[in-house]
């Protein structure tokens, strides 16, 4: 029977009644009294050296309250990146300043130049037209292996070159990579392109500055994953402010998908401009603003070679990626193509030699970070197309293929430098087989053919590494952070719970799955524990919410400290039972003496933890603690996904028939949660398989700029899901055994569209290898008519 409560139950998402009645409360739903506006003047060219600006006339116009430049930021530290990589030949990456406002030069179209804050944001952006520019266009660096010839423009002229890093994993002996692929019985090929995107969020970033001169705190309100991380950065890295004199509140959040983790330069202006214009400053992106300022994800070009003996075993790979970095580092971009991307290359996949390069590139484009995924669907999208493609060359099934090399044994390590604790890819496989019901897509693939239309089955394979950690390690590979969390949790004196996180939620149900964990521990409803988030005043340092680590860092912290608790607990019920500690059992809410029908009421203990009359003189009143949990391993959710696509060979149409997703992400704290998480992920998978792609001219104009160029998944795009996420091998480290969910469907999907897209095409009697990402209907088209 299903739970009704607790873990394992799907109880309703709380948070949903104030979203749905319009109750929520949005960063551009505050407003501060006095607030004046800001308007950004960003760059229409790509790449230019800013001779002159002339603001006299935008500062004369009414209600203009001040205009900034890049001068008013010098001495002012630039946005930081927030990982160092060290290059194959122990080097430390080139990185460049990234300003506030542009200082010399311009590097990208929406490089913000100058901000006008005035009375109104008409009134702003009034003014900023009447700034004068003299800007000498350059020549612009678009193309990644462009970017890194010798003699290409220079996006930087203090870099010695475009290249950001030349960095590699794995096997660094070429001599013996070559030997594998020589002896190689078979060897596919395939280059391939991950399109870049545009994370367009339902909520534009949004941020509000206040300065206090009373007490000289500042205040910043905004769109983010991860507030702590901001005032982090923006305290030590680029404003220098005393960081006890700075909060920052990120309240509901509308969507962010990665794209809102990172410190961008608005907020730092912001809050910058708050204390020089004495008043509160207000910017809120248009969705213009947002295709030209918000990071861009993926953005890779690369070539795989996947080697196989005679018996097609897999005995080798290499990868070859060129990486787009954009203008700038955005603060965990460098770590996307190498430690969470290379890291991936073994997939479920016992390949005992693999060698990942990659040089990441800067270009005159909008700077790329993480986007949800963060190089894992990158890595799985190369490896299960070339495992697919193989199977075509070798005639054989691409399920079997995969089945033949999955890995079987754990613990295990990977060449490329992960231990997978757990998991069974057997069995994900075997569930999707059955949920899909693969023995009878013949049948279907016969009825689209008496249609006209060509049906085609893709399948593949995916595992992700989420929860980034340990700490230690990852310092040791770049990171200039912990990443660890915490968890406070607040017992009042009637009983009731508030739980302090250092997660943020912003459409994960935080609200509703973290009290599931805490009310099971106890015994008591739900309803009775509030999870507080989203303030540093409030909140413990914590490190936020990104890379599926919510319930598996932080909600391990929270059991943590919830066992503090219920430790402190047992000491109070068992001076009230006059009974020995040891004996002291916790259950449904009652404190019992084990072997006897003597008990204390959870609501009792705390009420004299608040009102100590009654009390051990040894124990401190009062119930609260905190717990920090830096974990020992990323968790290694898994899953095998099935796709059945229809195409019409007359006009390229691919209409996507049936998805099923089986997944393993250990134990599951709310299953109906976990379904939401995955099938919005297969959504934005699907997405960037069929229809988004971020373009650019040769000059760096911005070609999809809007939702009239750039194509979002509407409903019809996609079908009902069959999920279905019952195979479960707990995670060995953390004490809940879950794994991350958040990601998954949209790493596991673009494959299989794809793959199924050209099972279609090949069904119909055409040899085609390859088409890249969006397969667009002109795409197909052309592929099948040439």
């Amino acid at each position: 029977m299903p739970k009704d409560s607790g873990i394992g139950a799907s109880s309703k998402r709380r948070e949903d009644v104030r979203f749905l009645t319009g109750a929520g409360n949005y960063t551009d739903d505050i407003n501060v009294h006095g607030q004046a506006y800001v308007h950004f003047l960003r760059s229409d060219i790509a790449h230019g050296r800013i001779n002159s600006i002339d603001t006299s006339s935008a500062e004369a116009m009414p209600g203009v309250v001040k205009v900034f430049t890049g001068k008013d930021f010098e001495g002012v530290g630039g946005m930081p990146c927030g990982w160092e990589v060290t290059d194959k030949h122990g080097a430390p990456m080139q990185e460049p300043p990234h300003p506030i406002l542009a200082q010399g030069k311009v590097r990208h179209v929406g490089d913000p130049i100058a901000a006008v804050v005035a009375d109104s944001l008409e009134q702003a952006r009034d003014a900023a037209e009447a700034i004068e520019l003299d800007i000498e266009e350059l020549p612009a660096v678009i193309d990644m292996k462009a970017a890194a010839q010798e003699g290409a423009t220079l996006v930087h002229d203090d870099l010695k070159n475009n290249i950001c890093y030349d960095w590699q994993l794995g096997e660094t002996d070429d001599a013996k990579v070559n030997e594998v692929f020589a002896n190689a019985a078979h060897v596919t090929t395939l280059d391939l392109v991950n399109n870049r995107l545009v994370a367009n969020p339902m909520e534009p970033r949004v941020a509000v500055g206040e300065y206090s001169r009373g007490t000289e705190e500042y205040t910043l309100y905004t769109t983010s994953q991860n507030p702590h991380v901001i005032r982090l950065l923006m305290c030590a890295f680029v404003l220098g402010l005393p960081e006890h004199k700075v909060r920052v509140v990120a309240p509901d959040v509308g969507g962010g998908f990665g794209t809102k983790i990172f410190h961008y330069a608005e907020e730092a202006f912001c809050t910058f401009a708050a204390k020089a214009c004495n008043r509160p400053v207000k910017w809120t992106s248009s969705r213009s603003e947002a295709f030209m300022s918000d990071a861009h994800g993926r953005d890779h070009v690369g070539q795989i070679e996947l080697a196989l003996d005679a018996d097609n075993n897999f005995i080798g790979l290499r990868t070859n990626t060129y990486a787009n970095m954009g203008a700038y580092l955005s603060t965990f971009s460098s770590s996307v193509p190498t430690w969470l991307h290379g890291t991936l290359m073994a997939g479920n996949y016992k390949t005992p030699v693999i060698q990942v390069n990659v040089k990441a590139m800067f270009t005159n484009t909008v700077p790329v970070d993480a986007y949800r995924g963060a190089g894992r669907p990158e890595a799985t999208f190369q490896l299960e197309r070339v495992v697919d493609k193989a199977a075509r060359e070798l005639g054989v099934d691409p399920i079997a293929l995969r089945r033949q090399n999955f890995i079987t044994q754990f613990p295990y390590d990977t060449p490329v430098a992960l231990t997978y604790d757990t998991g069974d890819y057997n069995g994900t496989m075997d569930k999707l087989e059955s949920a899909a019901d693969l023995a009878g897509f013949a049948a279907r693939r016969a009825e689209s053919e008496a249609k006209g239309k060509l049906r085609g089955l893709g399948v593949n394979c995916y595992i992700e590494a989420c929860g980034i950690a340990p700490s230690n390690i990852v310092g040791m590979l770049g990171a200039r952070a912990g990443l660890y969390d915490a968890a406070t949790v607040r017992v009042n004196a009637t009983g009731s719970i508030s739980v302090m996180v250092g997660a943020h939620s912003h459409g994960q149900g935080h609200e509703t799955a973290f009290p599931q964990v805490v009310a099971d521990m106890i015994g008591i409803d739900e309803s009775m524990i509030e999870i507080v988030h989203g303030d540093t005043s409030k909140i413990p340092f914590g490190m936020g919410t990104y890379g599926s680590r919510s319930l598996a860092v932080c909600g391990s912290a929270m059991v943590k400290a919830t066992e503090k608790v219920i430790d402190k607990a047992k000491k109070i019920a068992a001076h009230l039972l006059e009974a020995s500690e040891a004996d002291i059992e916790l259950k449904d809410g009652q404190f019992s003496v084990a072997g006897t029908d003597k008990s204390v009421a959870w609501g009792d203990v705390t009420l004299t933890a608040y009102v100590p009359h009654n009390f051990p003189l040894e124990v401190e009143p009062g119930l609260e603690e905190t717990a920090f949990y830096d974990p020992a391993n990323f968790t290694f959710p898994a899953g095998a996904y099935a796709c059945e696509v229809e195409v019409d060979p007359e006009t390229g149409r691919v209409t996507i028939e049936a998805f099923t997703a089986a997944d393993d992400f250990g134990n599951i704290v709310n299953p109906m949660i976990v379904d939401g998480q995955v099938h919005g992920g297969i959504g934005q998978g699907i997405g960037q398989a069929l229809l988004e792609n971020c373009a650019y001219d040769e000059n760096g104009q911005l070609l999809s700029a809007s939702f009239m160029d750039y194509a979002m998944p509407r409903a019809d795009d996609v079908p009902f899901y069959a999920v279905d996420h019952s195979s479960q091998t707990p995670c060995t480290h953390n004490p809940l055994g879950v794994k991350g969910c958040g990601e998954a469907g949209a790493i596991g999907s673009p494959p299989a569209v794809v793959n199924a897209v050209l099972d279609a095409l090949n069904s119909g009697g055409k040899a085609i290898d390859h088409i890249d990402m969006p397969v667009s209907p002109s795409r197909v088209w052309t592929a099948m008519h040439g």
